[in-house]
């Protein structure tokens, strides 16, 4: 059995807790928050501390904070030799303090509070400077559910990058969507089915075969019709942005 403590209180470690739970391999001895109110709902299933010096000896700590808090709280851990591992698609590895012994655990998914999460749809990168700490924390991994990859620092980092061109670009392009078709009294439902059919088409085809539209047409009557429907100078400067893109990755525009 891996006994494990979780530091944080937010989205991604409110999720691992809750999958943990289920998990015969691995225990949840712990969970710290500086804020108890952050986690007091789940005070009848694990034992919640507040107090940094309250640390129990456990296998693995993992630091499910913000990125700018990593250093900072590896470094106030009141011991030096264990497993301490950030959750972080962007923070260095040796940005934790290097009186532990050091790793990653990063979950490659997107996680909300309230929306539900299958970790077999979860990929975990994993990086390590000790190759022992690396099957622990993939046997965490696999006790998840998850697939598990063994990634270095730069992998990683640009995982993270193409992650917010793919999640966040996207999910504010959709946002947009939203705020155009209210503006005409349209229904922004009936674009769930195509959102749906372009990821799924990617599944099977790489982006660059998948993608379809005016600007890789190069129809510059309806580019033109486009740009005249957008009243909002934000939207048509994305819009233009994004065409450009489009033209140029498709050999309709030279840089």
């Amino acid at each position: 059995m891996i006994s494990v403590v979780i530091l944080g209180a937010g989205n991604v470690a409110t999720h691992l807790f809750k999958a943990l739970q289920n998990s015969k391999e691995v225990i949840v001895k712990q969970w710290y928050s500086r804020n108890l109110n952050h986690i007091s709902s789940f005070k009848n299933n694990v034992n919640i501390i507040d107090d940094l010096k309250q640390l129990d000896k456990a296998d693995v700590y993992i630091l499910a904070v913000s990125d700018d808090a990593v250093a900072e709280v590896s470094s106030q851990l009141p011991f030096d030799n264990r497993l301490v591992v950030h959750t972080s698609g962007s923070v260095n590895i040796h940005d934790l303090d290097k009186k532990h012994k050091r790793g990653v655990f990063y979950p490659l998914q997107s996680f909300s509070k309230d929306a539900k999460i299958d970790f077999a749809n979860v990929p975990i990168c994993i990086e390590t400077i000790e190759k022992p700490c690396y099957h622990t924390l993939k046997a965490i991994a696999i006790s998840l559910g998850s697939p598990t990859k063994k990634v270095n620092s730069s992998q990683r980092s640009v995982l993270h990058l193409a992650a917010v061109f793919v999640n966040n670009f996207t999910n504010q392009l959709y946002r947009v969507a939203h705020e155009i078709t209210e503006s005409e009294g349209a229904e922004f439902d009936l674009l769930k089915p195509l959102i749906l059919e372009t990821a799924l088409k990617v599944q099977d085809h790489s982006p660059y075969m998948a993608q379809t539209g005016p600007a890789k047409r190069d129809d510059k009557k309806t580019i033109k019709n486009h740009l005249k429907l957008l009243s909002n100078e934000h939207h048509k400067g994305i819009y233009k942005l994004l065409t450009e893109s489009i033209q140029i990755t498709h050999g309709r525009k030279k840089l």
